[in-house]
């Protein structure tokens, strides 16, 4: 809410060259709020895919919040006024491989009953397959929506 005090009092000023450098800033912020909530959405989704592969199995529970984070992740990166998205495909992938070791640390704390430390954990699945399997559900959740519209 400071930062729109701030811009007023620079467009009632007529500094507009600091008013558009906050409105870049603030911009910034909103960009970076969305992709820490969408790499929040990320880890869940890993999380269950995690425990899916180690434990061999899947329950409803982790069904629908597997669906749920992908849909959540193409709702926050989808730019609704502006169109377009916050990250691009190699930016989400990218983004998707950078939350996998905090999924993995809290996988470790729910899957087998938390028996299993991280590095257990790890050796326990393919990284690479529960990230293949990541992207696969984000990107068939983009192309479900993108049909529909």
């Amino acid at each position: 809410m400071e930062e729109l005090w701030e811009l007023r009092r620079h467009i009632e000023a007529g500094d507009y060259e600091a008013a558009l450098s906050l409105l870049d800033e603030m911009e910034a912020m909103a960009r970076d709020d969305k992709i820490t909530r969408i790499e929040s959405f990320m880890q869940v989704l890993l999380l269950h895919l995690m425990k899916q592969a180690v434990e061999h199995r899947t329950t409803k529970s982790w069904d629908v919040s597997i669906l749920n984070t992908c849909d959540q992740i193409q709702r926050l990166n989808k730019r609704r006024k502006a169109g377009g998205w916050y990250l691009s495909d190699h930016e989400l992938y990218e983004a998707l491989e950078e939350v996998y070791d905090t999924a993995l640390r809290r996988a470790s704390l729910e899957a087998c009953e938390g028996i299993y430390t991280a590095e257990q954990l790890a050796a326990m699945h393919e990284r690479h397959q529960v990230l293949h399997d990541a992207w696969a559900k984000i990107r068939h959740t983009q192309q479900e929506h993108n049909s529909s519209v």
